[in-house]
């Protein structure tokens, strides 16, 4: 499985609506390319910008060799992207592939706890996340953020994540660059590349393992959960 960058098929950031639907109306050959690639024997998950009859999203898609499986919108918007794209409307779809059961969500989704354990809870092994997420400064020797977090996903829910990020500097943004492989304990099992630059992040993950959720002899991750109560604290 191959997991490419929130709008690999054009670039990030982009300049204005119009490069947006200039950049949708190219996507279609952006599929077929990696409809070509997945021929071969792979799975393709890459953002693309979407051209829809409703707007244009910033969506992935999800290809295999029998065809585009499914097309992800991203829902949460992050800063000028709402004034290019269209959230999204449905949630991710999960998918069952030779591999596992694989979900989908876009960058800025990560930051939101709901949607990723819901799609734990719904039966996803691993969460491919293409993203382009912009240089922040942070303390010496640490993590980008947004591989904290993809490690904090993944060790909350029991699920792999496999993000891909731009790196480098692209229209004077510069990137995080924190592609990585997270296991289902939430340790990273590859990445992010040297220097956070370009690099190719590879593991071999066992799918199956993220639908055993038990932590220790007498806990299980989500049998132990008391949903119920949860909100009982809201007046």
């Amino acid at each position: 499985m191959v997991v490419l960058p929130e709008l690999a098929s054009c670039g990030y950031p982009l300049a204005s609506a119009e490069e947006a639907r200039s950049c949708a109306e190219k996507g279609s050959l952006s599929l077929q390319r990696w409809q070509e690639a997945a021929d071969g024997g792979i799975t393709v998950i890459a953002g693309f910008s979407e051209s829809a009859p409703d707007g244009v999203y910033n969506s992935c898609a999800l290809i295999d060799q029998s065809g585009v499986r499914t097309i992800y919108r991203k829902l949460h918007l992050w800063d000028r992207e709402k004034l290019l794209f269209s959230p999204g409307t449905a949630a991710p779809v999960l998918v069952d592939t030779s591999f596992g059961v694989i979900a989908m969500a876009i960058c800025y989704d990560l930051e939101f706890p709901e949607l990723t354990r819901n799609l734990a809870l719904s039966g996803a092994d691993l969460l491919a996340l293409p993203t382009a997420t912009p240089y922040n400064p942070r303390p010496t020797g640490t993590h980008p953020m947004a591989v904290t977090l993809a490690m904090a996903t993944a060790r909350l829910n029991g699920i792999f994540l496999a993000c891909c990020d731009h790196c480098d500097s692209e229209r004077g943004l510069p990137f995080d660059g924190g592609s990585v492989i997270v296991s289902n304990n939430g340790w990273l099992l590859a990445g992010p590349p040297p220097e956070y630059g370009e690099g190719l992040v590879m593991a071999d993950c066992d799918l199956e393992a993220a639908r055993d959720k038990k932590r220790g002899e007498r806990n299980d991750l989500f049998a132990d959960r008391r949903p119920l109560l949860y909100e009982s604290g809201r007046p």
